[in-house]
């Protein structure tokens, strides 16, 4: 990429205001607080109100993303929404979030589904076709109603998920002559494990066995999920896609000043920790009031972390993800 390439400009998010503890859901489901906690890390995670869909979400964290970078929704003409939750199959649910924000009919707009790798497979897109000089700059949203798709009588699931969106607005740099160093994405490493899709999947409902009151009647329109397997799996794909995107740049972990990771799992987030000999302290975490909320999680943590004075001009970070697919990917910008 060219000293010019796309940068963060803003950014935004959006929770429900619905919290779900652990203790209430104790209440529904064989579980209680402590079980959760040990096991994952989470608290609480947002739930969406009935007929909140997944595109008023992503409408809000857009909105609060363009006024943070300052940029006008008539400047924006490439929305990708990353999500497995969309308001419906067909159309994509940024056609719906470009309506309702008023983006210019000329815009580009589609649905990514990459799981919770999807803002990472987003931004990277993202990048790429505004670095092509077709387009100029980008809302790229992470939106996802979990609440909708886990069978909440199964604990397995039903307790480490939850509702919410984040956003990202990119475009070129306000410094006309790029800086000293280059700012943005600084690359992207993305991969995928296809021969593990079965270990976290949503069976029915497509074409392969398309809805019926049998599908129905069995679940099949929930996810499913193998733990034990997909924790194994999420470790090594999250090692590697840290590892590899840290060499193939030269940048030494001493030089990462945040990683902000897909918040799935803390015992994921901590066997990454040890794997870079980096402190927890390093890593930003809002995993135990969020849960995982898939493609969104990132965007959300993003979102705090600058807000909250964690994000510095200058600063190198890393992000890194796993989700369905299996995918995985990582990326490192520069703030």
């Amino acid at each position: 990429m060219s000293p010019r390439s796309p940068v963060i400009l803003g950014t935004g998010s959006y929770a429900p205001e619905r919290i779900l503890g652990n203790a209430e859901l104790a209440r529904t489901v064989d579980t209680s607080d402590e079980w959760i906690r040990t096991r994952s890390g989470i608290r609480e995670r947002r739930i969406a109100a009935p007929g909140e869909g997944c595109s008023d979400m992503g409408v809000q964290a857009g909105r609060r993303a363009l006024a943070d970078a300052r940029v006008a929704a008539a400047d924006i003409d490439l929305l990708i929404v990353a999500t497995i939750t969309p308001d419906m199959p067909m159309p994509a649910v940024a056609c719906i979030i470009q309506h309702k924000l008023g983006l210019p009919t000329a815009s580009a707009c589609f649905d990514l589904n990459a799981a919770c790798s999807g803002f990472i497979y987003a931004l990277d897109t993202a990048c790429a076709m505004l670095a092509s000089g077709r387009y100029h700059r980008a809302l790229v949203i992470g939106a996802e109603k979990l609440s909708s798709i886990v069978d909440w009588k199964d604990r397995a699931t039903c307790v480490l998920f939850g509702d919410g969106a984040g956003a990202i607005v990119l475009g070129p740099s306000p410094d006309p002559t790029g800086g000293p160093v280059r700012r943005g994405l600084l690359g992207t490493r993305l991969g995928t494990y296809g021969a593990s899709a079965d270990l976290l999947c949503i069976p029915a409902g497509g074409s392969s066995l398309p809805p019926s009151a049998k599908t129905l009647a069995a679940g099949g329109h929930f996810m499913k999920m193998k733990g034990r397997e997909i924790f194994k799996t999420a470790v090594r794909a999250m090692e590697e896609a840290a590892r590899d995107i840290l060499e193939q740049h030269g940048v030494g972990t001493n030089q990462i000043a945040l990683v902000i990771p897909h918040q799935a799992n803390s015992r994921i987030i901590e066997a990454i920790a040890q794997y870079l000999e980096l402190p927890m302290d390093r890593f930003f975490i809002n995993l135990d009031r969020f849960g995982n909320t898939s493609a969104a999680s990132i965007p959300i943590a993003l979102d705090e972390a600058r807000r909250a004075g964690r994000i510095k001009t200058g600063d190198i970070s890393l992000l890194v993800a796993f989700g369905a697919g299996l995918t995985y990917g990582s990326a490192l910008v520069r703030w």
